[in-house]
Order: C-alpha cells, then sequence, then structure tokens
C-alpha cells in the first residue's frame, strides 16, 4: 500500500514538472535547436553552442540527453535562468519511440541529423527502424522551421519531405559542401565548407578527419542562422572539445594519449583507427576495451584486432572481452598483443613501458572508464574498480583520486561541510553570547 501511494506520488510529481515544462516552451521567445544522430550529435551540439555563445545567450544541453534533462532544462534553466537567445537539446534514443515524446515537447525551430547507423542493433534491428526514430526530430519542427540534414546519408535525406530543410556534405549537391578535408596528428583537421556566398576555410582542435562532419553540421546550422562567416570561423577554431571524445592529453614528458572512451559503436570503430594511422608520430599503440554492439562479439574483436595490428606497434585488450581478439601466441609471445583484465593493469603496464611523444589510442565504452588511465600521469587516481556503474565520465564525477569504496562517505562529509558554509552564511559571520 505504502509502495502504491509512493509510486501515486512519484507519477503526479512527473505529470506535473512535465506541465511546467510545456507552459515554458508555450511561452518562451527562444529559437529551439534538436540535434540528433546515430553520432557526432554530442560534438555537434557542443559546437553549436560555443559558436552561437559568439553572437547571443545560450542554453545547451549535452550528454545528459533524455526526457528528464530536457524537463529540467525547459522548466527550471529556461524559466529560471534568464533569457536564451538559442537552446539546443541533443536527443539520444535508447530504443524504440523514445525521441518522439522529446521531440514534440521541444518543438524545434531547427532539427540538425548527423547520421543513421545500426545503433542499439538488438532494439531497432534494421537502418530504417533507426531512420524512423531519428526522423521523429525532424517530424516535431514548428511551422517555418527548418532542418538541417547529412546529404551523404540516404538514410537522413529521406526525412526531408514536407519540411524545408538545407543539406550538408561532400556530395557536389550539399548546399554545404565539404572538401579538402586533412588530419594527419598532431596536425589537427582543417577543411573547406563552400556555401552560397562563399567559402570558410575551418581550422579546428580535432585530432581526426571524421571530425568534419558534427564540425560542418554546426557551422551550416549557425550560418543559415544568420552568424556571420568570420564569427564561425573564429569560434570553431577556439572550441574546447568534450571530454574523453577524441580528448587529447598529453602529460609533461609522457605520450600522446587521445581518449575515445564513451563509446565505441563497431560502424566507428575504423574512423579512430584512421586517425591513428594518419598520425606522423613514430611509436602507436591502441588500447581497446569493451566494444558498444554485442552482436557477432567474437568476430568484431577478432576483425577489430586484426586492423588495429596493421596500424600500431602494440595492441592492448582489456576487460571481459579481451580474450575474443583470436591473438597467434606468435604475436603474445613478442609482446605484440597484450591482453589484460582491468584499468589499473592498463595504466600499469603503460607506465612501465611509456616513450615520450608516443602515440597512444585509448577506445572502448564508458564502463571501464579508460580515461583513468591517461589521468593518472598528472592525477593520483585511486578509483580503479573495473566497472563502477557509473555512466558519466570520471572528469564529471570528480571522484577519481578517491578510492571508490570511500565515495559514499566523501559526498556525505562534501554535502556536510557545504551545509555548514551555508548555515555559517545565513548567520553572517556573527556570534552568540549567553545572556548573564
Amino acid at each position: 500500500m505504502k509502495a502504491g501511494l509512493q509510486e501515486i506520488r512519484k507519477n503526479l510529481a512527473w505529470q506535473l514538472r512535465l506541465l511546467r515544462a510545456r507552459h515554458a516552451r508555450a511561452r518562451s521567445k527562444t529559437t529551439f535547436i534538436g540535434v540528433t544522430g546515430s553520432s557526432g550529435k554530442s560534438t555537434t551540439a557542443s559546437l553549436l553552442g560555443h559558436i552561437l555563445a559568439g553572437r547571443g545567450a545560450v542554453h545547451a544541453q549535452v550528454l545528459d540527453n533524455t526526457i528528464r534533462p530536457l524537463v529540467s532544462m525547459l522548466y527550471r534553466r529556461m524559466a529560471k535562468g534568464g533569457k536564451a537567445d538559442y537552446a539546443i537539446f541533443e536527443a539520444a534514443a535508447s530504443g524504440p519511440d523514445t525521441i518522439r515524446p522529446m521531440a514534440e515537447l521541444l518543438r524545434p525551430h531547427i532539427a540538425v541529423i548527423t547520421m543513421v547507423r545500426l545503433e542499439h542493433a538488438s532494439r531497432f534491428r534494421t537502418l530504417e527502424n533507426v531512420a524512423c526514430e531519428k526522423g521523429a526530430l525532424v517530424d516535431a519542427l514548428e511551422p517555418g522551421g527548418f532542418a538541417v540534414l547529412n546529404a551523404d546519408d540516404p538514410n537522413v535525406v529521406g526525412m526531408a519531405s514536407g519540411h524545408r530543410f538545407v543539406t550538408f556534405g561532400e556530395s557536389e549537391a550539399a548546399d554545404y559542401r565539404v572538401s579538402g578535408i586533412s588530419a594527419a596528428y598532431p596536425r589537427t583537421l582543417s577543411f573547406r565548407l563552400h556555401w552560397r556566398t562563399g567559402v570558410l576555410n575551418l581550422e579546428t582542435p580535432f585530432p581526426g578527419e571524421h571530425f568534419w562532419l558534427p564540425t560542418a553540421a554546426a557551422a551550416a546550422t549557425a550560418l543559415e542562422i544568420g552568424i556571420p562567416p568570420q564569427v564561425v570561423e573564429e569560434r570553431v577554431r577556439t572550441f574546447q572539445p568534450l571530454d574523453n571524445r577524441c580528448q587529447v592529453l598529453i602529460p609533461e614528458g609522457g605520450p600522446h594519449f587521445i581518449v575515445d572512451s564513451v563509446k565505441a559503436p563497431w560502424h566507428s570503430l575504423a574512423l579512430a583507427f584512421d586517425m591513428v594511422a594518419k598520425s606522423t608520430l613514430g611509436k602507436k599503440r591502441i588500447v581497446l576495451g569493451q566494444l558498444s554492439d554485442f552482436s557477432d562479439s567474437d568476430a568484431k574483436y577478432a576483425r577489430a584486432y586484426k586492423s588495429a595490428r596493421e596500424i600500431a606497434e602494440q595492441v592492448i585488450y582489456v576487460g571481459e572481452h579481451a580474450h575474443r581478439s583470436k591473438a597467434n601466441q606468435a604475436d603474445r609471445g613478442i609482446g605484440r598483443f597484450v591482453e589484460l583484465r582491468a584499468p589499473k593493469d592498463v595504466s600499469d603496464h603503460i607506465r612501465r613501458t611509456a616513450v615520450a611523444g608516443e602515440l597512444i589510442l585509448l577506445k572502448g565504452s564508458s564502463n571501464l572508464h579508460l580515461e583513468r588511465v591517461a589521468l593518472a600521469w598528472a592525477h593520483d587516481v585511486r578509483c580503479w574498480i573495473p566497472e563502477c556503474g557509473k555512466r558519466e565520465s570520471c572528469q564529471t564525477c570528480g571522484l577519481y583520486e578517491v578510492p571508490f569504496e570511500e565515495h559514499k562517505s566523501f559526498l556525505a562529509n562534501r554535502r556536510l561541510e557545504r551545509r555548514k558554509r551555508r548555515f555559517g552564511r545565513l548567520l553572517g559571520g556573527s556570534s552568540f553570547r549567553r545572556r548573564s
């Protein structure tokens, strides 16, 4: 009975938050922008927010990309955080019919679709199902709104029916056409963006060529809104990439880490490997954790090793799937392949064997938090539990210098200290004297 009442209260509270969010959205004069796609959406949304911030106030909800954060953005940040010229929301699909409720609540003026790939294969089954899910964002466009679509992806271009749209891509037919893509780390990505009034020369902080897509998507959206080309060029150049999404970390006297530890879908693995292959640094190593796709995993891990072996002097597999590489005994014997069980083992191994200036790619799903391997060069990382269960990055969590078993007590003590400080401020620092 008590549990039932708690559930009723919880549902009523959620419905009230939804109502407030709809009311806040209806009253807002802000330009709302939704971004989705199988890959590249977080970087697109973050970069677009950075570009638009050069010309106005921006609310951006990135990474935490489900309906609850959207509701919070609308009725808390938008209603109470002051006027915004632009609001950007990254919408992620965790299964069928998860984007539609978010899209109908957001009612975007602009919908940006990066690409369609077979993600969450066990739930979506086909590319057509993924495209239908992503297309819900375009279907929810406000009257007079427009879509920004990947011209190179037929599953994305197919969403254009019935709406004004512009396209970006390498296709000659694209409204915002990309050419001259070039990156060879440590030389970062640059390319040209051709559009109706001229050409932009975009210089980015990204280490790999595949980042042309989110960069072009963000730049095309900004230009279509009316942001001056010179502002777009300058803001792209000064963007700070997101943590752990091909983030470059170079500790003093250590290797060059490219940390790509948020997700590892099979369709994008070759892009990360190609980035390493094109680097002009001498020695190269690849650390691979868990792939994001579970179907046909034996074959995928074996194929991944074969590809990585052609690029890197050493390939390190870590985690419960490390045994699936099918590396032969000769490779194991000479250290061409190393199989380890936990991120701490990887960290210790790299500490012993690292060469200053070498390139190390840390690639895997977020469950292993491989970013700790790079962070340990500049921080006293003490949280080495193989899988902590937290979805956010170690940088966002902020507790990587605290042993995992002490996290709860550390947070409790921190909350207590904050309450004490707030209470002290309320008292104004005054002291009490006992009456005599």
